[in-house]
Protein backbone atom coordinates (compact mmCIF):
# COMPACT_ATOMS: atom_id res chain seq x y z
CA UNK A 1 0.00 0.00 0.00
CA UNK A 2 1.50 3.39 -0.98
CA UNK A 3 1.42 6.60 1.01
CA UNK A 4 -1.76 7.90 -0.62
CA UNK A 5 -3.67 4.68 -0.04
CA UNK A 6 -2.53 4.63 3.59
CA UNK A 7 -3.79 8.17 4.17
CA UNK A 8 -7.14 7.35 2.56
CA UNK A 9 -7.40 4.20 4.70
CA UNK A 10 -6.81 6.31 7.82
CA UNK A 11 -9.45 8.77 6.61
CA UNK A 12 -11.96 5.95 6.17
CA UNK A 13 -11.34 4.84 9.75
CA UNK A 14 -11.90 8.36 11.07
CA UNK A 15 -15.10 8.76 9.02
CA UNK A 16 -16.39 5.45 10.36
CA UNK A 17 -16.11 6.89 13.87
CA UNK A 18 -18.25 9.99 13.18
CA UNK A 19 -21.56 10.42 14.96
CA UNK A 20 -23.95 7.94 13.40
CA UNK A 21 -27.49 9.27 12.87
CA UNK A 22 -28.80 6.19 11.08
CA UNK A 23 -32.24 4.96 12.08
CA UNK A 24 -34.13 1.84 11.14
CA UNK A 25 -32.99 -1.54 9.83
CA UNK A 26 -31.48 -2.19 6.43
CA UNK A 27 -29.75 1.18 6.24
CA UNK A 28 -27.63 1.34 3.07
CA UNK A 29 -24.90 3.89 3.84
CA UNK A 30 -22.27 3.83 6.56
CA UNK A 31 -20.64 6.92 8.07
CA UNK A 32 -17.46 5.89 6.25
CA UNK A 33 -19.37 6.17 2.96
CA UNK A 34 -20.75 9.58 4.01
CA UNK A 35 -17.40 11.07 4.98
CA UNK A 36 -15.45 9.61 2.06
CA UNK A 37 -18.06 10.81 -0.42
CA UNK A 38 -17.78 14.40 0.85
CA UNK A 39 -13.97 14.23 0.85
CA UNK A 40 -13.80 12.79 -2.66
CA UNK A 41 -15.50 15.87 -4.12
CA UNK A 42 -12.72 18.10 -2.78
CA UNK A 43 -9.94 15.64 -3.53
CA UNK A 44 -11.00 15.31 -7.18
CA UNK A 45 -11.87 19.04 -7.40
CA UNK A 46 -15.14 18.04 -9.03
CA UNK A 47 -18.64 18.75 -7.64
CA UNK A 48 -19.98 16.29 -10.25
CA UNK A 49 -17.63 13.45 -9.25
CA UNK A 50 -20.25 11.57 -7.23
CA UNK A 51 -22.82 11.82 -10.03
CA UNK A 52 -20.37 10.35 -12.52
CA UNK A 53 -19.53 7.50 -10.15
CA UNK A 54 -23.22 6.63 -9.65
CA UNK A 55 -23.55 6.37 -13.44
CA UNK A 56 -20.43 4.19 -13.66
CA UNK A 57 -21.70 1.91 -10.90
CA UNK A 58 -24.97 1.41 -12.76
CA UNK A 59 -23.17 0.45 -15.97
CA UNK A 60 -20.18 -1.46 -14.59
CA UNK A 61 -21.33 -2.74 -11.20
CA UNK A 62 -18.66 -0.69 -9.45
CA UNK A 63 -17.09 2.78 -9.57
CA UNK A 64 -13.94 4.73 -8.74
CA UNK A 65 -15.67 5.71 -5.53
CA UNK A 66 -15.31 2.07 -4.52
CA UNK A 67 -11.90 1.22 -6.01
CA UNK A 68 -10.07 4.49 -5.25
CA UNK A 69 -11.77 5.77 -2.08
CA UNK A 70 -13.20 2.60 -0.54
CA UNK A 71 -16.87 3.61 -0.55
CA UNK A 72 -19.30 0.71 -0.43
CA UNK A 73 -22.14 2.90 -1.76
CA UNK A 74 -22.50 6.50 -2.91
CA UNK A 75 -25.04 8.59 -0.95
CA UNK A 76 -26.88 11.61 -2.31
CA UNK A 77 -25.53 15.14 -1.77
CA UNK A 78 -28.37 16.16 0.54
CA UNK A 79 -27.98 13.01 2.60
CA UNK A 80 -24.25 13.69 3.00
CA UNK A 81 -24.96 17.17 4.35
CA UNK A 82 -27.66 15.94 6.71
CA UNK A 83 -25.50 13.18 8.18
CA UNK A 84 -22.33 15.25 8.58
CA UNK A 85 -23.95 18.29 10.21
CA UNK A 86 -23.26 18.24 13.95
CA UNK A 87 -19.98 16.31 13.76
CA UNK A 88 -16.86 18.03 15.03
CA UNK A 89 -14.31 19.24 12.44
CA UNK A 90 -11.63 18.42 15.04
CA UNK A 91 -12.22 14.71 14.33
CA UNK A 92 -9.95 15.14 11.29
CA UNK A 93 -7.12 17.02 13.02
CA UNK A 94 -5.04 13.89 13.47
CA UNK A 95 -5.03 13.26 9.71
CA UNK A 96 -3.28 16.57 9.05
CA UNK A 97 -0.61 15.61 11.57
CA UNK A 98 -0.43 12.10 10.08
CA UNK A 99 0.27 13.72 6.71
CA UNK A 100 3.08 15.75 8.27
CA UNK A 101 4.58 12.66 9.91
CA UNK A 102 4.22 10.66 6.70
CA UNK A 103 6.07 13.32 4.73
CA UNK A 104 8.80 13.41 7.37
CA UNK A 105 9.23 9.62 7.28
CA UNK A 106 9.66 9.74 3.50
CA UNK A 107 12.14 12.63 3.74
CA UNK A 108 9.55 14.81 2.02
CA UNK A 109 10.04 17.71 4.44
CA UNK A 110 13.66 18.33 3.44
CA UNK A 111 12.69 21.10 0.95
CA UNK A 112 10.92 22.95 3.78
CA UNK A 113 13.75 22.89 6.32
CA UNK A 114 15.43 26.20 7.14
CA UNK A 115 17.52 27.69 9.95
CA UNK A 116 19.41 24.50 10.59
CA UNK A 117 16.69 21.93 9.95
CA UNK A 118 13.68 23.75 11.46
CA UNK A 119 10.17 23.98 9.98
CA UNK A 120 8.44 27.32 9.41
CA UNK A 121 4.73 27.42 10.31
CA UNK A 122 2.83 30.49 9.11
CA UNK A 123 -0.35 31.49 10.93
CA UNK A 124 -3.12 33.72 9.57
CA UNK A 125 -6.89 34.05 9.49
CA UNK A 126 -9.33 34.14 6.59
CA UNK A 127 -13.09 34.15 5.98
CA UNK A 128 -14.85 31.53 3.89
CA UNK A 129 -18.53 32.49 4.13
CA UNK A 130 -20.57 35.67 4.50
CA UNK A 131 -24.30 36.38 4.32
CA UNK A 132 -26.88 38.84 5.61
CA UNK A 133 -29.63 36.23 5.46
CA UNK A 134 -28.12 32.86 6.32
CA UNK A 135 -26.60 32.13 9.72
CA UNK A 136 -26.07 29.38 12.30
CA UNK A 137 -24.93 29.06 15.94
CA UNK A 138 -21.31 28.81 14.74
CA UNK A 139 -21.45 32.10 12.80
CA UNK A 140 -19.76 35.28 13.92
CA UNK A 141 -21.59 38.56 13.28
CA UNK A 142 -20.72 42.18 12.52
CA UNK A 143 -22.78 45.29 11.97
CA UNK A 144 -22.37 47.10 8.67
CA UNK A 145 -22.46 50.88 8.15
CA UNK A 146 -26.05 50.72 6.86
CA UNK A 147 -27.16 49.17 10.14
CA UNK A 148 -27.54 45.64 8.78
CA UNK A 149 -25.98 42.56 10.35
CA UNK A 150 -23.71 40.25 8.38
CA UNK A 151 -23.03 36.67 9.47
CA UNK A 152 -19.71 35.08 8.54
CA UNK A 153 -17.43 32.12 9.11
CA UNK A 154 -13.66 32.44 9.55
CA UNK A 155 -10.80 30.22 10.60
CA UNK A 156 -7.17 30.42 11.60
CA UNK A 157 -5.02 28.64 9.04
CA UNK A 158 -1.58 27.16 9.65
CA UNK A 159 0.76 26.00 6.90
CA UNK A 160 4.30 24.70 6.71
CA UNK A 161 6.09 27.10 4.34
CA UNK A 162 9.60 27.89 3.18
CA UNK A 163 11.15 30.79 1.26
CA UNK A 164 11.99 29.83 -2.29
CA UNK A 165 9.71 26.76 -2.18
CA UNK A 166 6.42 26.86 -4.08
CA UNK A 167 4.54 24.22 -2.09
CA UNK A 168 2.88 24.58 1.29
CA UNK A 169 1.58 21.88 3.63
CA UNK A 170 -1.65 22.82 5.47
CA UNK A 171 -2.05 21.87 9.13
CA UNK A 172 -5.32 21.60 11.13
CA UNK A 173 -7.49 24.74 11.09
CA UNK A 174 -8.85 26.46 14.19
CA UNK A 175 -12.29 27.94 13.62
CA UNK A 176 -13.06 31.45 14.82
CA UNK A 177 -16.50 30.84 16.25
CA UNK A 178 -18.55 31.51 19.42
CA UNK A 179 -16.96 29.75 22.41
CA UNK A 180 -18.87 28.34 25.37
CA UNK A 181 -18.73 30.73 28.34
CA UNK A 182 -17.03 33.54 26.41
CA UNK A 183 -18.48 37.04 26.84
CA UNK A 184 -16.70 38.55 23.82
CA UNK A 185 -16.87 37.43 20.22
CA UNK A 186 -14.06 35.07 19.24
CA UNK A 187 -11.10 36.56 17.38
CA UNK A 188 -7.96 35.56 15.48
CA UNK A 189 -5.55 36.02 18.40
CA UNK A 190 -7.62 33.88 20.76
CA UNK A 191 -7.95 31.22 18.06
CA UNK A 192 -4.16 31.28 17.61
CA UNK A 193 -3.64 30.58 21.32
CA UNK A 194 -6.11 27.68 21.14
CA UNK A 195 -4.31 26.29 18.09
CA UNK A 196 -0.93 26.42 19.84
CA UNK A 197 -2.34 24.76 22.96
CA UNK A 198 -3.95 21.97 20.93
CA UNK A 199 -1.26 21.23 18.33
CA UNK A 200 1.98 22.83 19.49
CA UNK A 201 3.17 19.78 21.42
CA UNK A 202 2.49 17.43 18.47
CA UNK A 203 4.79 19.34 16.13
CA UNK A 204 7.36 20.48 18.70
CA UNK A 205 9.79 17.76 17.56
CA UNK A 206 10.13 19.60 14.23
CA UNK A 207 11.48 22.65 16.14
CA UNK A 208 8.89 24.94 14.54
CA UNK A 209 9.43 28.63 13.97
CA UNK A 210 6.04 30.38 13.84
CA UNK A 211 5.51 33.25 11.43
CA UNK A 212 2.79 35.86 11.65
CA UNK A 213 1.88 39.41 10.76
CA UNK A 214 1.87 42.38 13.14
CA UNK A 215 -1.32 41.14 14.82
CA UNK A 216 0.64 38.25 16.35
CA UNK A 217 3.61 40.33 17.56
CA UNK A 218 2.32 40.69 21.10
CA UNK A 219 3.38 39.14 24.39
CA UNK A 220 0.45 36.71 24.85
CA UNK A 221 1.02 35.11 21.41
CA UNK A 222 4.82 35.14 21.71
CA UNK A 223 4.60 33.49 25.14
CA UNK A 224 2.08 30.93 23.89
CA UNK A 225 4.49 30.01 21.08
CA UNK A 226 7.34 29.53 23.52
CA UNK A 227 5.13 27.51 25.88
CA UNK A 228 4.26 25.24 22.92
CA UNK A 229 7.94 24.52 22.31
CA UNK A 230 8.40 26.80 19.31
CA UNK A 231 10.20 29.97 18.32
CA UNK A 232 8.87 32.95 16.38
CA UNK A 233 9.59 35.54 13.71
CA UNK A 234 6.75 38.08 13.72
CA UNK A 235 6.21 41.25 11.71
CA UNK A 236 6.71 44.35 13.89
CA UNK A 237 5.24 47.68 12.74
CA UNK A 238 6.48 50.81 14.54
CA UNK A 239 2.99 52.27 15.03
CA UNK A 240 1.72 49.30 17.04
CA UNK A 241 4.88 48.78 19.13
CA UNK A 242 5.73 52.06 20.88
CA UNK A 243 8.08 50.42 23.40
CA UNK A 244 10.15 48.75 20.69
CA UNK A 245 10.20 52.01 18.69
CA UNK A 246 11.35 53.96 21.77
CA UNK A 247 14.28 51.60 22.33
CA UNK A 248 15.34 51.97 18.69
CA UNK A 249 15.35 55.78 18.82
CA UNK A 250 18.83 57.27 18.95
CA UNK A 251 20.57 53.88 19.11
CA UNK A 252 23.34 52.87 16.74
CA UNK A 253 22.12 49.65 15.15
CA UNK A 254 24.28 46.77 14.00
CA UNK A 255 24.25 46.61 10.20
CA UNK A 256 24.96 44.07 7.46
CA UNK A 257 24.85 44.71 3.70
CA UNK A 258 24.40 42.12 1.01
CA UNK A 259 24.47 42.64 -2.77
CA UNK A 260 22.44 40.19 -4.86
CA UNK A 261 22.42 39.96 -8.66
CA UNK A 262 19.49 38.08 -10.20
CA UNK A 263 18.76 37.99 -13.93
CA UNK A 264 21.20 40.85 -14.45
CA UNK A 265 19.54 43.13 -11.87
CA UNK A 266 21.49 44.27 -8.84
CA UNK A 267 19.74 44.56 -5.48
CA UNK A 268 21.31 45.74 -2.25
CA UNK A 269 19.82 44.41 0.99
CA UNK A 270 20.56 46.32 4.19
CA UNK A 271 19.88 44.51 7.46
CA UNK A 272 19.87 46.23 10.86
CA UNK A 273 19.21 44.76 14.28
CA UNK A 274 19.12 45.33 18.03
CA UNK A 275 19.04 42.59 20.67
CA UNK A 276 17.29 42.36 24.05
CA UNK A 277 14.43 44.76 23.36
CA UNK A 278 11.31 44.59 25.61
CA UNK A 279 8.23 43.68 23.59
CA UNK A 280 5.99 45.88 25.72
CA UNK A 281 6.29 48.51 28.44
CA UNK A 282 5.71 46.33 31.50
CA UNK A 283 8.00 44.85 34.11
CA UNK A 284 7.33 41.31 32.86
CA UNK A 285 7.94 42.19 29.20
CA UNK A 286 9.45 39.46 27.04
CA UNK A 287 12.90 40.38 25.69
CA UNK A 288 13.08 39.94 21.91
CA UNK A 289 15.55 40.63 19.14
CA UNK A 290 14.47 43.23 16.60
CA UNK A 291 15.73 43.32 13.02
CA UNK A 292 14.79 45.03 9.77
CA UNK A 293 15.46 44.52 6.08
CA UNK A 294 15.44 47.19 3.38
CA UNK A 295 16.16 46.58 -0.29
CA UNK A 296 17.46 49.09 -2.84
CA UNK A 297 17.53 48.76 -6.61
CA UNK A 298 20.54 49.60 -8.78
CA UNK A 299 19.55 53.27 -8.77
CA UNK A 300 19.59 53.36 -4.97
CA UNK A 301 15.81 53.62 -4.61
CA UNK A 302 14.23 51.78 -1.67
CA UNK A 303 11.85 49.10 -2.98
CA UNK A 304 10.95 47.18 0.19
CA UNK A 305 11.20 47.62 3.94
CA UNK A 306 9.97 45.55 6.85
CA UNK A 307 10.85 44.79 10.45
CA UNK A 308 10.46 41.73 12.67
CA UNK A 309 10.86 40.55 16.24
CA UNK A 310 12.20 37.09 17.09
CA UNK A 311 13.48 35.03 19.98
CA UNK A 312 16.20 33.52 17.76
CA UNK A 313 19.77 34.90 17.84
CA UNK A 314 20.38 37.64 15.28
CA UNK A 315 23.91 37.98 13.91
CA UNK A 316 25.55 39.11 10.67
CA UNK A 317 25.63 35.46 9.62
CA UNK A 318 21.96 34.71 10.37
CA UNK A 319 20.04 37.93 9.74
CA UNK A 320 19.59 37.44 5.97
CA UNK A 321 18.07 33.97 6.41
CA UNK A 322 15.90 35.18 9.30
CA UNK A 323 14.54 37.98 7.11
CA UNK A 324 13.84 35.57 4.24
CA UNK A 325 11.98 33.27 6.64
CA UNK A 326 10.00 36.18 8.10
CA UNK A 327 8.97 37.31 4.64
CA UNK A 328 7.71 33.78 3.86
CA UNK A 329 4.74 34.54 6.12
CA UNK A 330 2.79 35.76 3.09
CA UNK A 331 2.77 32.21 1.68
CA UNK A 332 -0.08 31.27 4.01
CA UNK A 333 -2.14 33.93 2.21
CA UNK A 334 -0.94 33.59 -1.39
CA UNK A 335 -0.15 29.89 -1.60
CA UNK A 336 -2.72 28.55 0.88
CA UNK A 337 -5.81 30.79 1.07
CA UNK A 338 -5.52 32.15 -2.47
CA UNK A 339 -5.02 28.65 -3.91
CA UNK A 340 -7.99 27.37 -1.92
CA UNK A 341 -10.18 30.21 -3.19
CA UNK A 342 -9.05 30.41 -6.83
CA UNK A 343 -7.05 27.24 -7.56
CA UNK A 344 -9.84 24.70 -7.95
CA UNK A 345 -10.76 24.06 -4.31
CA UNK A 346 -13.53 26.72 -4.34
CA UNK A 347 -13.15 27.51 -0.65
CA UNK A 348 -15.68 30.36 -0.71
CA UNK A 349 -18.32 28.31 -2.52
CA UNK A 350 -21.18 27.35 -0.19
CA UNK A 351 -21.13 23.54 -0.45
CA UNK A 352 -23.58 23.48 2.45
CA UNK A 353 -24.07 25.72 5.46
CA UNK A 354 -26.09 23.45 7.71
CA UNK A 355 -27.59 24.22 11.09
CA UNK A 356 -24.62 23.32 13.32
CA UNK A 357 -21.12 22.42 12.12
CA UNK A 358 -21.52 21.46 8.46
CA UNK A 359 -19.89 24.56 6.97
CA UNK A 360 -16.76 24.22 9.12
CA UNK A 361 -16.55 20.46 8.60
CA UNK A 362 -16.65 20.79 4.80
CA UNK A 363 -13.92 23.45 4.95
CA UNK A 364 -11.83 21.02 7.01
CA UNK A 365 -12.26 18.28 4.39
CA UNK A 366 -11.32 20.78 1.67
CA UNK A 367 -8.13 21.71 3.55
CA UNK A 368 -7.42 18.03 4.16
CA UNK A 369 -7.67 17.33 0.42
CA UNK A 370 -5.13 20.12 -0.19
CA UNK A 371 -2.84 18.61 2.48
CA UNK A 372 -3.12 15.11 0.98
CA UNK A 373 -2.33 16.53 -2.48
CA UNK A 374 0.85 18.11 -1.10
CA UNK A 375 1.92 14.93 0.70
CA UNK A 376 1.26 12.89 -2.46
CA UNK A 377 3.34 15.30 -4.52
CA UNK A 378 6.18 15.07 -1.99
CA UNK A 379 6.11 11.33 -1.35
CA UNK A 380 4.29 9.47 -4.16
CA UNK A 381 6.46 9.24 -7.26
CA UNK A 382 3.58 8.23 -9.53
CA UNK A 383 1.58 11.28 -8.40
CA UNK A 384 4.40 13.82 -8.98
CA UNK A 385 5.17 12.19 -12.35
CA UNK A 386 1.52 12.49 -13.42
CA UNK A 387 1.39 16.16 -12.37
CA UNK A 388 4.65 16.89 -14.20
CA UNK A 389 3.43 15.09 -17.32
CA UNK A 390 0.42 17.41 -17.63
CA UNK A 391 2.56 20.56 -17.35
CA UNK A 392 0.31 22.57 -15.02
CA UNK A 393 -1.50 21.48 -11.88
CA UNK A 394 -4.91 22.50 -13.17
CA UNK A 395 -4.35 20.39 -16.29
CA UNK A 396 -3.62 17.39 -14.07
CA UNK A 397 -6.94 17.79 -12.29
CA UNK A 398 -8.72 18.27 -15.61
CA UNK A 399 -7.41 14.86 -16.68
CA UNK A 400 -8.26 13.38 -13.28
CA UNK A 401 -11.87 14.55 -13.50
CA UNK A 402 -12.36 13.54 -17.13
CA UNK A 403 -10.80 10.10 -17.13
CA UNK A 404 -12.56 8.94 -13.95
CA UNK A 405 -15.94 9.89 -15.42
CA UNK A 406 -15.62 7.14 -18.03
CA UNK A 407 -13.19 4.48 -16.79
CA UNK A 408 -13.13 2.49 -13.55
CA UNK A 409 -9.55 2.09 -12.32
CA UNK A 410 -8.54 -0.74 -9.98
CA UNK A 411 -6.23 1.48 -7.92
CA UNK A 412 -4.45 4.82 -7.82
CA UNK A 413 -1.29 3.47 -9.45
CA UNK A 414 -3.21 2.48 -12.58
CA UNK A 415 -5.00 5.84 -12.71
CA UNK A 416 -1.81 7.88 -12.31
CA UNK A 417 0.03 5.81 -14.92
CA UNK A 418 -2.81 6.41 -17.38
CA UNK A 419 -2.51 10.19 -16.84
CA UNK A 420 1.29 10.09 -17.14
CA UNK A 421 1.25 8.12 -20.40
CA UNK A 422 -1.74 8.90 -22.67
CA UNK A 423 -0.85 5.87 -24.80
CA UNK A 424 -1.20 3.50 -21.84
CA UNK A 425 -3.90 0.85 -22.29
CA UNK A 426 -6.75 1.64 -19.86
CA UNK A 427 -7.83 -1.18 -17.51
Amino acid sequence: MNVLEELLSDLKEVCAGLEDKRVGPGYRYTMADIGLAAFSVFFMQSPSFLGHQRALAEGHGRSNGQTLFGMAAIPSDNHIRQMLDGNSPAAFDGLFLKGLETAAAADGLAPFERLGGRLLVALDGTEHFGSRKLGCPQCSARRRTDGGVEYFHAFLGASVVAPGHAQVLPLPPEFIAPQDGAEKQDCERVAAKRWLARHGAAIARFRPVYLGDDLYACQPIAQAIRDAGGSFILTCKPGSHPTVTEYLTGVELAEHRQVVVQRGKKTTCVYRWLTEVPLRGTADALAVNWFSVETFNAAGKSTYRNAFVTDLPVTADSVAELAACGRARWKVENETFNVLKTGGYNLEHNFGHGKRTLSSLLVTLNLLAFAFHTVANLCVRAWSAAVAARGAKYRFFEHLRTITAYIVFPNWQALLEAITDPKARPP
